[in-house]
């Protein structure tokens, strides 16, 4: 069944972040812009301007008294905007977690051979998420696995520092380990 409202390839338009030009409705505004004198106008004065210079008028700053809006071409604000939160988003570090698993009975070469590879996630700026997963009975030495994770995390502690000490959750015994420069 089809709503009668419905008009097919109509699409909504977004509506713009900023008021702009005669959307603005606070009066007066506090005035800003390259070849203008900043300062306290009126609405008409500021959107006269604006239009003198071929320019839109926006509002910038909603919630100041009395709000602030500058003098710009309103596209290319937006443009420049994008870019700038485009790059914020490219210079974000994302954490990491690798994951190194252990047995409770894990033999001392095993151990050393796991060591080596934490140690180069870590100088890599990766967090660790160390744990012993117990099968079985295996879980009645849970002492022993949690006695692994902090002479683990002893061998380590050049390069990172304990986050969560070992905490059994269900079968495993977790710690995590992240860089220490961090």
């Amino acid at each position: 069944m089809r709503n009668d409202n419905y008009k097919p390839g109509f699409r909504r338009r977004n509506e713009n972040p900023h008021k702009i030009n005669r959307y603005i409705d606070a009066d007066p505004i506090r005035l800003v812009g390259d070849d203008i004198e900043p300062g306290i106008y009126s609405l008409s004065d500021a959107l006269r301007m604006a239009q003198d210079q071929e320019l839109d008028l926006v509002e910038i700053s909603p919630k100041a008294s009395p709000p602030v809006c500058k003098i710009l071409e309103y596209k290319k604000f937006l443009y420049e905007q994008k870019k700038k939160q485009k790059e914020i988003k490219a210079n974000q570090v994302k954490a990491v977690v690798k994951e190194i698993r252990f047995g409770p009975n894990t033999d001392e070469h095993d151990v050393e051979f796991k060591r080596k590879h934490a140690e180069k996630f870590l100088q890599d700026g990766n967090k660790v998420k160390a744990f012993v997963f117990f099968r079985g009975r295996s879980i009645i030495y849970s002492e022993r696995g949690e006695l692994l994770l902090l002479q683990f995390a002893e061998q380590l502690k050049d390069v990172a520092k304990v986050e969560q000490l070992p905490k059994l959750e269900g079968k495993k015994m977790i710690m995590m380990l992240a860089p220490k420069g961090k």
